[in-house]
């Protein structure tokens, strides 16, 4: 992976719910009973919030953390669940990686992008996350003289 996937990874908050259903009858180590008939459902986005697993700072975009020794490394896919892990890793990873560099890129090459100051920035829980208040950025389209200059 390169620079562009640690930044995407880095920035990456997608919050899918998976749903599946128990096999047999479990009682957990803390008690809970969950029978055959039961969904067991768990909130990605929610793991991507505790403390326990990404440390205090785990609220902060912060891409450098997937540097070790100034090389990007994965997080294991069972740490960093966007993508799901093991046999049910997600086929479409690498494309989607590839479509949100290729939509940044276009986008970063034609326009100037200047966030709004202030604005407040608080995720809206659904099944995929999005943002409450929505984005709010101005789109300056850069000079087409300089573009093709650069070519």
């Amino acid at each position: 992976m390169e620079l562009e996937d640690m930044v995407l990874q880095g920035g990456i908050a997608i919050a899918l719910g998976y749903v599946t259903r128990v096999v047999a009858d479990e009682v957990f180590p803390d008690g809970t009973v969950a029978n055959k008939v039961t969904k067991v459902v768990y909130a990605i986005f929610s793991m991507r919030r505790m403390e326990c697993i990404w440390r205090r700072d785990c609220r902060d975009y912060k891409p450098e953390r997937r540097l070790r020794g100034g090389r990007f490394m994965s997080e294991s896919a069972y740490k960093f669940t966007a993508f799901n892990g093991g046999p049910r890793l997600c086929l479409g990873k690498d494309f989607a990686y590839y479509q949100m560099k290729f939509v940044a890129a276009s986008i970063l090459h034609r326009y100037h992008v200047e966030v709004a100051e202030n604005h407040p920035v608080v995720s809206k829980m659904a099944l995929t996350m999005c943002m409450k208040h929505g984005p709010n950025a101005t789109l300056c389209r850069r000079e087409e003289s300089r573009i093709h200059e650069k070519k």
